[in-house]
């Protein structure tokens, strides 16, 4: 059977999304469970036919999902209701839409739409954490040492003091 034609086809949409924690790493079937259990949740399924969402890659802190032209606003609103992505917490933004997979992957490959991160060690309250620093002035703290600790957020104005 052949291909249909370019003309008969429908427009695709595909969204950018960033996977807050950067350094969450998860396979596409993974992130399509949890991406499909949420536009399950708020559309239903004749919504989730409709909009006919699938993650194309996810690697590196972010993902590419397919949509169907006129469902961008659903799909981001079910990405935004992601929480989990297995027994993971995580976030879930969109970065960019594009009606070619070629536009997003040049802006994956220029960096811009991802903050710069350094990691390293740092001592805060008499105790040694592995640190993560942002661009954005935004320091993550982790215990080294503890496997369920919670983690201790700063900004740079609480590194000055």
């Amino acid at each position: 059977m052949k291909p249909l034609p370019p003309t008969l086809r429908e427009n695709r949409r595909y969204v950018l999304v960033r996977i807050e924690p950067p350094w969450f790493e998860t396979d596409s079937r993974t992130l399509y469970g949890a991406l499909a259990e949420s536009v399950t949740a708020l559309f239903g399924d004749t919504g989730m036919a409709r909009i006919q969402p699938a993650v194309i890659s996810a690697s590196r802190g972010y993902a590419i999902v397919r949509c169907i032209r006129s469902t961008e606003d659903e799909l981001l609103a079910g990405l935004a209701a992601v929480h989990h992505v297995g027994s993971q917490k995580v976030a879930l933004r969109s970065v960019r839409t594009s009606g070619t997979l070629r536009a997003l992957r040049s802006t994956i490959r220029e960096g811009r739409f991802c903050p710069a991160m350094e990691t390293g060690e740092a001592r805060f309250g008499g105790k040694t954490y592995e640190s993560v620093s942002y661009q954005l002035e935004k320091v993550d703290l982790f215990e080294k040492g503890f496997k369920s600790q919670e983690p201790l957020f700063l900004t740079a104005e609480d590194l000055e003091e």
